[in-house]
């Protein structure tokens, strides 16, 4: 399975970088789960927790609220207008 890298940032900072086998986060469409090779997407976040599983399985969560979230080549990028590591 490919790695992700990933980025989450709010407004103000980067909250959290590094390299994961998945993130789950929740969108105004409904809750994603991402893997590596995902295909390119660009989606709103709604409030909620964004959880992250590095690549060493540890669990990463941040409370995240406004922004987007875009997934190209297995680059994540989460940007928040609000966000928290838990």
């Amino acid at each position: 399975m490919a790695s992700l890298n990933v980025s989450v940032v709010s407004a103000d900072r980067e909250v959290w970088t590094g390299v994961a086998s998945q993130v789950v986060a929740k969108t105004v469409e409904g809750e994603i789960g991402i893997l590596g090779g995902h295909e390119p997407l660009l989606a709103m976040l709604a409030k909620g927790e964004v959880r992250v599983t590095t690549a060493d399985g540890e669990k990463v969560r941040v409370d995240a609220e406004g922004g987007f979230l875009s997934v190209d080549h297995d680059t994540i990028t989460i940007v928040a207008g609000k966000a928290t590591l838990v």
